[in-house]
């Protein structure tokens, strides 16, 4: 088959358009992520059972089901509830719900690597609890656990195009679109293979230097 470089050409600006719309998702869908996962592991290691339990069935739900399946469930089954939400918002909400599960495992790995010494110290200090974890454990913590959250960034990217199912024009659904419309799949999907493999590359270099810093 031959390469024809004007559907490079004419599918290059649908493919910014969804480039931007993927690092949106990427974006919002990290922050909720990382935010979530933080509640969830602070959840879980209250001394209630009525907090612990129920906060450990529902992550261990969501982690033990496909994201595919979470996207048709909030985007399609929710909306029969009276829950309506665009698909782009649907798309962020599922992304970051998901992947709260696996950073809230991360977080906990972190906190239980911060030396007992430092709790000790914070007691011997009569620091309040909440002082004791925002000034002393949790930046210690997350120091440590930056460049694994940092991988879990690149999964989320790599799982942005099942966006594509809930109609989210990101690049894959751009891709897709672009092919139906002008009956050439070879040029738009090797493209976006292309900036896939670019984004995967420039992150984890990025995620290098930033675990360099941090060792120091």
């Amino acid at each position: 088959m031959k390469w024809d470089w004007n559907a490079v050409s004419d599918f290059m600006p649908h493919f910014w358009d969804g480039l931007l719309v993927t690092l949106e998702a990427l974006a919002l869908g990290s922050l909720i992520s990382f935010g979530l996962g933080l509640v969830w592991t602070l959840l879980m290691r209250t001394p209630t059972r009525l907090v612990r339990w129920p906060v450990g069935i529902v992550t261990e739900f969501v982690r033990n089901t496909p994201l595919l399946v979470q996207l048709f469930f909030l985007f399609y089954v929710l909306p029969e509830w009276g829950l309506t939400f665009s698909a782009l918002t649907t798309g962020v909400v599922a992304i970051g719900l998901h992947y709260s599960t696996y950073t809230m495992q991360v977080y906990r790995a972190g906190i239980e690597a911060v030396p007992v010494g430092q709790w000790e110290a914070a007691t011997a200090l009569s620091l309040p609890r909440r002082r004791t974890w925002t000034t002393v454990i949790l930046p210690q913590a997350i120091r440590r656990v930056v460049p694994v959250l940092g991988n879990y960034v690149i999964a989320m990217l790599k799982d942005t195009p099942l966006l594509m199912v809930i109609t989210v024009l990101d690049m894959m659904g751009q891709a897709r679109l672009f092919s139906q419309q002008h009956f050439q799949f070879t040029e738009p999907v090797t493209v976006i293979g292309v900036a896939f493999i670019v984004l995967s590359y420039l992150a984890s270099l990025l995620l290098r230097t930033l675990e360099r810093r941090l060792v120091r």
